[in-house]
């Protein structure tokens, strides 16, 4: 499959696509261990693991955690993050020019996120783009999430968007199966957290290194 030019939408993944979020997520983290009197998680090795969620940071931040033990601390953890959800998170450098440069071009754009809704739109919110983007799909909304195809088949619903004619970037291997399971064009962010994986072995359509790549994709469209 190769990308429509010009789509009629673009959706995002959330974390470690559109936002960089690892440091508010750490730092709950971090504030967890010293609250329950576990020592500090390696920042770098959570990092790594942000898009594939609050139990996966669990398990590679506290100290050989059983599953037991990741479901008693979840919620703590992410009530934590809850009370500093934007305080250090931005989105990448580029991405901002780059929802303009759609916006302006007539383009809608959107988010597609396994991430809660109570936690996601707080933080689109903040980020001054709930009134912006044109489908905000959350984990928790529908009976299945990524890398099922029904968010983002509901994703291009809202958008009025075709999903052959609509773009999915993600930095994570379900954002990729997601796409192509719901017949849309992918793209593979290796901007963001890639969960340890490499992007080159996702079988997305292309693997664009910055955001900064996408602008320069669109301006192939002519718009």
């Amino acid at each position: 499959m190769t990308l429509p030019m010009p789509p009629q939408a673009v959706l995002f993944d959330l974390d470690g696509t559109l936002v960089d979020s690892a440091p508010d997520l750490v730092g709950a983290l971090q504030a967890l261990c010293a609250e329950i009197g576990a020592p500090p998680p390696d920042a770098e090795a959570v990092r790594t693991v942000v898009s594939a969620g609050g139990r996966a940071m669990l398990r590679r931040g506290l100290p050989q955690p059983d599953e037991a033990t990741v479901e008693r601390h979840l919620p703590r953890f992410l009530a934590i993050y809850a009370e500093r959800i934007a305080e250090a998170t931005r989105p990448y450098a580029g991405i901002a020019d780059f929802l303009d440069r759609l916006e302006a071009e007539g383009i809608a754009w959107g988010i597609v996120t396994n991430k809660p809704g109570w936690l996601a739109r707080p933080l689109v919110e903040r980020l001054g783009w709930a009134g912006r983007c044109a489908a905000l799909v959350s984990g928790d909304c529908l009976a299945a999430k990524k890398p099922d195809p029904l968010p983002v088949l509901h994703a291009c619903g809202l958008a009025a968007a075709e999903p052959a004619r609509t773009w999915f970037v993600g930095d994570d291997r379900r954002d990729i199966e997601a796409g192509r399971a719901a017949g849309t064009p992918t793209v593979a962010a290796a901007w963001g957290y890639l969960d340890g994986g490499d992007p080159a072995t996702w079988q997305a359509d292309l693997v664009i290194a910055a955001p900064s790549g996408l602008s320069a994709l669109l301006g192939r469209t002519g718009g």
